[in-house]
Order: structure tokens, then C-alpha cells, then sequence
């Protein structure tokens, strides 16, 4: 790819799933996980390499598993989980010496900025991170899809999946012990086999747009760094 800095991609789009943060215990923050996330970061953006993030809300919310609550409500919900996350994690990459800042696509009064593509790049060349919250801003549509649209959206390179799983595998390795873990794969056979790396509008959208994956476990030793840096252990997923 033409923009990378000394074999390093110049804007990357960081996929943080809610559960990787709350590391065992599930549900809020496990601090000493988002501190290696934010000692992470902060090197790529050492480096040079613009850094976007998205994060999930499954820590604080999976509210589409109940029958009592419409659906449109859960989602507004999980948004604002999302925005929670984005706080609190802005908050420890800037304790790591990091200069943030948190876009959201609706109003949050003083607390977020809200995002155009403008502000977003503005914020990027002075060497901050920035943080997209709140997904998309619309029901019905994940924070897959919210971080796919965004990374299409300000010209990133690629995205990265830091999950609690270390891979895209064909299938699920916590019920099946001998499922096969692929270093690459390509989009259309995520979408294909139904792999469920990315929900499918998700992966429909990088198919278009040819945004291409990194997946790995945010649990391994450096792995932000190591994946950006090529020496990587988790599944390409090819456009």
C-alpha cells in the first residue's frame, strides 16, 4: 500500500469488542487490559500511524436478547454503551500520555464532539486519536457496520479486530476443539460460509468498499503493535 510509512500503514481503524475490555470478568472494565491497549496505541501513534477506534458495547449491554424491550430501544441503549466505553478508554490512552478525542454522530451536550469527516481529519493530522462513538447513530445497524462505515469514511487503510478469540476460524472453537484456524481468508468466503466475523451488512459493506481485516486476540502479548508492525499471528481477511 502507497501509504505506508516505513512498512507501517498510515491510518488504521481499531476495533476494541467490549467483552476483550472487561478481560475475566466480563461486564464493566478490567483496567490493567485497556492500560496494554493504551501503551499500545500510543506507540503506533509514536510511530506516526493515525489511529481511529470503535468500540462495542457488550460489557454493558446485549439488549437484543430480550423479548421485553423493542428493538429500536435496545439499540439506542447499546449506543449509548458505546459512548460509556469510548469515555472511559479516551480517558486511560490520555492518562498514557496520548492526546484524544471522542466523535459521536448525535449531540451528547459537552461530552463528545460531533463527527464530520472534517473534524475527524483535522484531529488526526494533529497526531491525536480519535474515537468514534455511538455507532452509526441508527438502530438496526452494529458497531461492525458503524466501524466499517467510518473506516471507509476518513480513507483508512485497514481494520484492525482485536477480539477475545485469537482468529477467524471455520468454526466455532469453544463448542468444536477441532475447528481450523485460517491465516487468510477472503471476504467472500467469510461471506459465503457464513463465518460470522463481522455481521453481514458489515461484511457486505468491506466487500464493496474492499476493506480488508486483521483479526486477532487482543489477549497475546503486543498484539496491536505486532499486527501493524507485520508479525502476526491471527487471520487475513482479503478483499
Amino acid at each position: 500500500m502507497e501509504n505506508r510509512i516505513m512498512g507501517k500503514y498510515k491510518r488504521v481503524f481499531l476495533k476494541l469488542s467490549g467483552e476483550a475490555l472487561a478481560g475475566e470478568k466480563k461486564t464493566g472494565f478490567d483496567e490493567a487490559t485497556c492500560i496494554k491497549v493504551a501503551n499500545q496505541v500510543k506507540q503506533l501513534v509514536d510511530d506516526g500511524v493515525q489511529v481511529g477506534i470503535v468500540i462495542g458495547g457488550g460489557n454493558f449491554w446485549r439488549g437484543r436478547t430480550s423479548e421485553n424491550i423493542d428493538r429500536t430501544k435496545a439499540d439506542q441503549i447499546g449506543m449509548l454503551a458505546t459512548i460509556m466505553n469510548c469515555i472511559y478508554v479516551s480517558e486511560i490512552f490520555r492518562s498514557a500520555g496520548m492526546k484524544t478525542q471522542v466523535l459521536t454522530p448525535f449531540t451528547c451536550g459537552t461530552m463528545t464532539k460531533p463527527f464530520s469527516k472534517d473534524r475527524a481529519n483535522k484531529y488526526f493530522e494533529k497526531g491525536m486519536v480519535v474515537f468514534f462513538a455511538g455507532g452509526t447513530g441508527h438502530p438496526y445497524f452494529s458497531t461492525d457496520t458503524g466501524v466499517v462505515l467510518r473506516a471507509v469514511e476518513m480513507e483508512a487503510e485497514v481494520i484492525l479486530l482485536a477480539k477475545a478469540i485469537d482468529g477467524v476460524y471455520d468454526s466455532d472453537p469453544k463448542v468444536n476443539p477441532n475447528a481450523k484456524k485460517y491465516d487468510e481468508v477472503s471476504m467472500q468466503e467469510v461471506l459465503d460460509q457464513r463465518l460470522q466475523v463481522i455481521d453481514l451488512t458489515a461484511t457486505i459493506m468491506c466487500l464493496e468498499n474492499k476493506m480488508p481485516l486483521l483479526v486477532f486476540g487482543l489477549n497475546e502479548e503486543n498484539s496491536i503493535v505486532n499486527t501493524v508492525n507485520g508479525s502476526f499471528n491471527g487471520t487475513k481477511v482479503t478483499v
